[in-house]
């Protein structure tokens, strides 16, 4: 064995990196849609609950009326980005 290539390899893992990584930083969109996905799962939990007899019904119809309000406010956001973007396709150059 090479004893320079240890000695190079116990260097090498001593040094730090020259760079700190970043910390991540949660946009609003992600936000949202995390919020928007743990609704749908929430609903979808309890609504198969109900299948099997396990659920209260009030909590079900309150389950389904947030997850029809989410799915609601996610396709009134996409009408408007769409809408947004065919504006601007208008816009003269």
């Amino acid at each position: 064995m090479d004893v320079r290539s240890l000695f190079a390899a116990q260097k090498y893992s001593a040094t730090k990196p020259a760079t700190q990584a970043e910390p991540i930083v949660q946009s609003p969109a992600a936000e949202v849609a995390r919020s928007f996905e743990q609704t749908l799962q929430s609903a979808e939990a309890l609504s198969q609950s109900a299948m099997v007899q396990d659920a209260d019904p009030h909590a079900l119809v309150q389950a389904l009326a947030q997850s029809e309000l989410a799915v609601e406010t996610v396709v009134t956001v996409r009408n408007k980005v769409v809408e947004a973007y065919n504006e601007i396709l208008r816009m003269p150059v």
